[in-house]
């Protein structure tokens, strides 16, 4: 009779479980699926962040592309006697012998 019990005891705490696996499971994903939306590295998060590295990666390349056209500035600039000249005209206003300079001044009225 003792058998009997323990079996039916043992029996009895297995349906316990079955019936509550499913919960358990349940409670699990429940609890992962919001820690994956509301925790410190949640999903949102996760693309936002990601959305952010792809606009840095853009601006890399631009000033990358910047910084390449400025390094052919100064190389011009350190070699080119036409590019020098042009830079003097241009910023520093300097101008030939015999050269005449006209500078235009528009009416403050208009």
């Amino acid at each position: 009779m003792t058998r009997r019990n323990r079996s039916h005891n043992a029996l009895h705490w297995h349906r316990l479980t079955l019936r509550r696996a499913p919960w358990l499971v349940g409670g699990i994903m429940v609890a992962l699926v919001a820690a994956s939306f509301f925790g410190e590295m949640s999903i949102p998060k996760y693309l936002e962040m990601r959305k952010k590295a792809q606009a840095l990666e853009l601006d890399i390349q631009a000033m990358a592309k910047a910084n390449a056209e400025l390094r052919t500035d100064i190389s011009r600039l350190q070699s080119d006697p036409a590019r020098i000249e042009e830079v003097a005209r241009e910023r520093l206003g300097f101008v030939r012998k015999g050269e005449t300079v006209y500078q235009v001044v528009e009416e403050q009225g208009k």
